[in-house]
Formats: structure tokens, C-alpha cells, sequence
């Protein structure tokens, strides 16, 4: 089923620590050809901002629970991603979450008993270290232009993550998330696949909303985010067939229900 992970750190990073100018003086950022860490996640966290973009390549679902987040999904199992190969290199073009391209960097407190973020940084990312090539992240003591660039990302990520946590707010409160569910028919089998264990947004109860609510949605900005999530539905049967062209697909026809997403 799709949930919360259970662990005190979000997935893909294993440790988190401040980027200090005086620890990390030497350092730099240097580019990756590939991301194993992604090649085995088949469901990413994705905002508000990003249904526009992301519902051309992937489908749009909203994770399982009481607390349901938006997720790219882009595998039907998990540990399958159909958009990258084993080592972890894109097959092709396809939308990437900022959630994705934030890391191995991310805003956190360093005190409890404080609001303050600070830009903190996974050391076990073979993307930042002591390296001939590369960015400096400073300069003469002082946070190069890359690193300012990261903290304003950063920045822009936790304001959209926090627009997204309004959005799903308004959206519990509408009741208009139901339990979801895709049967696909393969040809030759006597049973559908059914895929469960995720939320979308009920387009019967969507279709019936009138006066003040759909005004609302309409106005806010939801109406068009909630379509696109809608429309991108349509992508499942891409997954699956990439999943098959892939061998990661399922062989014996057979009615199952495995876990189509994780948060």
C-alpha cells in the first residue's frame, strides 16, 4: 500500500548533514551520469506545481492513508522505474521531479527548539566531495553562485511543498478522494491485472459539484490541477506495457494486488 515511510529520513537519502564553510571549504559539485538510487523507486513525491509537466509523461496519484501526498508513479511495482535502466541512466525523455533533482541537497532544522532551515546535504551522494573536477560550493570562504543557486531551489521546492500541503488540505476537505483501482486486460488472458493501493480523485463527485464549491475550485486554481491528475490516469497502461517490453511485467495471468505506490 502506499504510506508515510517509516524512517526519520525522506527516501533516496541515507544521512544529512549542514553544509558548513568551514568542514566543507574544499568541496564541490560535480554532474552524475546516472541515478541508481531512482532506478529502484517507482513512486516520487511531486507538487502541486508540477501536474502541468509531469501528466504528458507519467501518471499523477495520491498515496494511500489518512495523509495522502501527489506521487509520479513511475513503475506499477515496486523497485520498477521503466524510465531508467539498471544502472540507473534515463531510457528516454520524461518529466523528473524537483524532489529528484533536489538531491542530495535539502532544507532542514538543526534545532528542534528552532524554525531556522539550513541547507544540508546527503555525504554519501557520490555527487559532492573533494573532486579535480567540478563547482566549488565556496569561494574565498563565502557560498559560491552554485551554492546559492541550490539554496534558492531548496528554498522554491519547500515553498511548493508547502503550497502542496494546502492543496491536499483543500482536497481532504472536499471529499473528493476515493480509494482507486485499474484492471488491465491483456490479450490472451482470461483475467485483468488489478493494480489497487493508491487514491485518486472521484470524477463522478467532481462532475456533480456545483454553485459555491465549484466556483471555489474553479477560482483557486484546483479545477485544472485536479483534471490534469485525471487526464494522466490515462499513462497506466503505458506503464504497464513498458513494464512487460521490459521484462519487469507480470507472467502468469493471474488476479493480483501488489503495491502500486510508496511515498
Amino acid at each position: 500500500m502506499a504510506s508515510a515511510p517509516a524512517n526519520s529520513l525522506p527516501i533516496f537519502y541515507n544521512d544529512l548533514i549542514p553544509l558548513s564553510s568551514n568542514d566543507h571549504s574544499e568541496y564541490s559539485l560535480r554532474p552524475v551520469e546516472s541515478a541508481p538510487h531512482l532506478a529502484v523507486q517507482h513512486a516520487i513525491p511531486l507538487t502541486v506545481e508540477e501536474f502541468s509537466a509531469a501528466q504528458r509523461f507519467v501518471p499523477i496519484i495520491f498515496s494511500a492513508g489518512a495523509d495522502p501526498v501527489p506521487l509520479a508513479l513511475m513503475g506499477l511495482n515496486e523497485g520498477v522505474n521503466v524510465f531508467l535502466d539498471e544502472e540507473g541512466k534515463l531510457l528516454g525523455p520524461v518529466y523528473v521531479p524537483a524532489y529528484v533533482r533536489r538531491y542530495p541537497w535539502m532544507l532542514a532544522k538543526l534545532r528542534p527548539d528552532s524554525d531556522d532551515l539550513s541547507l544540508c546535504f546527503d555525504p554519501t551522494s557520490s555527487a559532492v566531495g573533494i573532486f579535480d573536477e567540478g563547482d566549488r560550493l565556496f569561494e574565498d570562504g563565502k557560498p559560491s553562485e552554485i551554492t546559492q543557486n541550490l539554496l534558492k531551489f531548496c528554498e522554491e521546492f519547500e515553498q511548493a511543498a508547502a503550497r502542496t500541503g494546502q492543496f491536499m488540505q483543500e482536497l481532504r476537505g472536499l471529499d473528493l478522494l476515493m480509494e482507486g483501482e485499474v484492471a488491465i486486460q491483456v490479450p490472451g488472458a482470461e483475467q485483468p491485472f488489478i493494480y489497487r493501493g493508491f487514491q485518486m480523485v472521484n470524477e463522478e463527485k467532481l462532475r456533480d459539484m456545483r454553485g459555491d464549491q465549484l466556483r471555489k475550485i474553479s477560482q483557486n486554481g484546483m479545477l485544472p490541477l485536479l483534471y490534469a491528475h485525471l487526464f494522466s490516469l490515462q499513462l497506466l497502461r503505458d506503464i504497464f506495457d513498458r513494464q512487460v517490453q521490459q521484462g519487469k511485467g507480470p507472467i502468469i495471468p493471474v488476479q493480483a494486488e501488489p503495491a502500486i505506490a510508496e511515498s
